[in-house]
C-alpha cells in the first residue's frame, strides 16, 4: 500500500497533468463519404487509404461493406449514426444494444476493425434543424454508453457528437460562447464527454464563411498571411481556422472545460461549384492547414496544443449529394470520384504526393444519341428518348 505522503504527491501530479491539455502529435485523417452515383469498391478505397498512409478514417454510417474492407487494415475508424436514428436509440435500450452488437461488437477484436469512435448524430444542433434532433442526443448517448459497457467496449470505443461551428458564436475568439438555447444541453454533453474520456468534435469550414459573406476577407480564410488580422487583446489571429477554434476553446472554458481535447471532424475546401472553389484554392487551403496543424504551433489560446486529430473533408467527390447548399457540395474530394488525385498534396505521412487508386473498375464506354421524334423532357428519368 502507498504511504500517505506518496499518495498525496501522486494525486498532486495527477491534478497538474489533468489541468493541462495533453501534448500529443496531431494525426491527419479523412472523411469517407459514399453519396455517389459511381462508388468505388470498398476494398479499392481501403487500398487507396493504405497507399497514402492514412491511419484514421471517419464514416457517416456503419456500412458493413466498408467495415469488412477495413478489417485487419489497422486504420482507426469512426463510425456514424444518422440523426434520424437518435430518437429510437434514445428511447430503447434494446435498440441501442442491437446497434452496438451489429455495428461494433461484430467487427472489433483481433484481426477486426479498429473502431475507436462512434459519432452519435451528425451536427444535430445545427441551427437550420430548429431543434429537431436536440432532445434525442443525450438519451441516445446514455443508452449507447450502457450498451458499450455491456459489450465490454466502453473503455475502447468512445462516443462523440460532431457539432457544427454554428453551435457557438462571438465577435472575438475570447468572447466565445455556445448559443443560449444550447447552453443547457451542451453543458450536459460536455460533462458526459469529459466523464467518459471523449473529445469534443467540431466541423470548421472557412470556405463557407467566405462563400456566405461578401465582406469576409479572402486571405483570412487561408494560412499564408493576411492584411486583415484580428486582434483580440494580446492575441493576433491571421487565419479563420485558429479564430474559430479558439472561439470554441473560450466557449468550453465558460462551461468549465477549457482543457477538453478537440477533434476536427470535418474541414476542407471544394474544387468547383463556386467562385472561390477551384483546384488552386483547395490545394492552398488543405496544404496550409496540414502544415499548420502538424507544426504543433497550436493557437493563441492553446499554444503548442493543436487539435488531437483532423479529418479532411473529404476523400473523394460525391456526385449524388444535394446541391441545395451550393453546387460545390459535390466537389470536396481531394480525389475525384474514381480515386484519382485532383492536385498535389502532402498529407505529412511520408508520401510527398498523393497516390491514385488502383484497379478501378469502369463501365464500358457507351454512346447515347437523342431521338428528335421523342419528347426529351423525360430524358432525365428514362432512356426512352435514346436510340
Amino acid at each position: 500500500m502507498l504511504q500517505p505522503r506518496t499518495k498525496v504527491a501522486i494525486f498532486s501530479l495527477f491534478l497538474v497533468l489533468w489541468s493541462s491539455p495533453p501534448v500529443t502529435e496531431s494525426a491527419i485523417g479523412v472523411n469517407w463519404g459514399t453519396i455517389s452515383f459511381h462508388r468505388l469498391r470498398p476494398s479499392t478505397v481501403v487500398d487507396l487509404l493504405q497507399q497514402n498512409r492514412v491511419q484514421k478514417v471517419k464514416l457517416f454510417d456503419a456500412d458493413p461493406g466498408a467495415l469488412r474492407a477495413l478489417e485487419g487494415s489497422g486504420i482507426e475508424v469512426m463510425v456514424g449514426i444518422p440523426n434520424e436514428m437518435l430518437a429510437v436509440l434514445g428511447s430503447s435500450s434494446v435498440a441501442s444494444d442491437l446497434w452496438v452488437r451489429q455495428n461494433v461488437s461484430s467487427f472489433v477484436g483481433k484481426g477486426g476493425v479498429a473502431i475507436r469512435y462512434v459519432a452519435v448524430g451528425n451536427e444535430p444542433f445545427l441551427s437550420s434543424y430548429a431543434g429537431q434532433f436536440q432532445n434525442y442526443v443525450m438519451p441516445a448517448l446514455l443508452n449507447l454508453q450502457q450498451s458499450l459497457a455491456k459489450a465490454n467496449l466502453a473503455g475502447y470505443v468512445k462516443l462523440v457528437v460532431p457539432c457544427n461551428a454554428d453551435a457557438y458564436e462571438a465577435d472575438l475568439p475570447s468572447q466565445g460562447a455556445f448559443r443560449p438555447e444550447l447552453t443547457q444541453i451542451l453543458t450536459q454533453l460536455v460533462s458526459f464527454l469529459n466523464s467518459n474520456g471523449s473529445p469534443f468534435v467540431v466541423n470548421i469550414y472557412p470556405f463557407l464563411s467566405l462563400y456566405g459573406s461578401s465582406d469576409f476577407p479572402q486571405d483570412y480564410a487561408f494560412f499564408e498571411g493576411t492584411t486583415h488580422a484580428v486582434t483580440d487583446g494580446g492575441n493576433v489571429y491571421t487565419n479563420a481556422f485558429d479564430g474559430n477554434f479558439d472561439t470554441l476553446v473560450a466557449a468550453l472554458t465558460k462551461l468549465g472545460y477549457g482543457q477538453m481535447p478537440i477533434v476536427i471532424g470535418e474541414v476542407g475546401w471544394p474544387t468547383d461549384g463556386a467562385l472561390s472553389a477551384n483546384l488552386t484554392a483547395a490545394r492552398a487551403f488543405n496544404q496550409g492547414l496540414i502544415n499548420h496543424v502538424l507544426s504543433n504551433r497550436g493557437t493563441p489560446l492553446r499554444p503548442r496544443v493543436p487539435p488531437m486529430d483532423v479529418y479532411l473533408f473529404s476523400l473523394v467527390d460525391e456526385g449524388a449529394k444535394s446541391v441545395l447548399p451550393g453546387n460545390f457540395e459535390r466537389h470536396w474530394g481531394i480525389f475525384s470520384f474514381d480515386g484519382q488525385a485532383k492536385y498535389a498534396l502532402n498529407l505529412g505521412m511520408g508520401n510527398r504526393l498523393l497516390k491514385n487508386a488502383r484497379s478501378v473498375q469502369y463501365l464500358p464506354s457507351r454512346w447515347c444519341v437523342a431521338d428528335p421524334s421523342k419528347d426529351l423532357s423525360a430524358v432525365r428519368k428514362s432512356h426512352e428518348a435514346c436510340l
